[in-house]
């Protein structure tokens, strides 16, 4: 029986084409497990539950192979793994075709050896690419990540407080605001101090 396995890295990305290509191979609704996971982690119930449910002679089916493995380690264990239980992995839409229930053919190893690199690869220029884009955010003073939930009005009296003078330990207690969160959203306070070269922090 081929089993169908599809992921997407996060709830807001459509599962559609790969459960479409899934469907167009033959394999029925029932015997579909899917993830919205990271590719990451290690915490995929869909992919978990589908690697339970086969049984020997059966054939998993992903989309692509990046879809199935963390890594080329991961994937390449996850394969012996399977063909120790004489259950194979089948790919749809891979440039290079992958069917390790064709032991015997050199070039459908050798891809999947290659997709497999190929696919962690992406994977390492891809968390680069997201760190230099934040990298360049914050030299730029743009904030990163996921917005501010700060109330505002907490905010604006802890500004208050300390225009007055109110060290930074009562601001926390007065407020109900972290310290941490006071510090990113308060600039910093300075005293004259010519030993310090014309001010050193207040923050207490």
């Amino acid at each position: 029986m081929d089993i169908g396995y599809a992921r997407v890295s996060t709830t807001k990305q459509d599962l559609a084409r790969q459960l479409d290509a899934l469907a167009a191979a033959g394999i029925e609704a029932e015997h579909i497990y899917v993830d919205k996971k990271s590719g990451a982690t290690t915490n995929r119930p869909g992919l978990q539950e589908a690697m339970r449910h086969a049984r020997a002679g059966d054939v998993i089916v992903v989309h692509t192979l990046d879809r199935f493995g963390r890594t080329v380690r991961d994937t390449l264990n996850l394969v012996h793994e399977l063909k120790e239980r004489d259950i194979g992995i089948r790919t749809l839409a891979d440039p290079l075709a992958i069917d390790t229930t064709a032991p015997d053919s050199s070039m459908a190893q050798l891809a999947f050896v290659m997709l497999a690199l190929f696919a962690e690869m992406e994977r390492t220029y891809s968390a680069e690419r997201v760190a230099h884009a934040r990298a360049v955010a914050t030299a730029n003073g743009r904030r990163t990540g996921r917005p501010s939930v700060v109330d505002p009005d907490k905010l604006e009296h802890a500004a208050m407080l300390r225009e007055k003078g109110v060290p930074m330990r009562e601001i926390t207690a007065k407020t109900g605001l972290a310290r941490t969160t006071l510090y990113r959203h308060l600039p910093p306070r300075f005293v004259h101090d010519p030993a310090n070269l014309g001010g050193i922090d207040t923050e207490t």
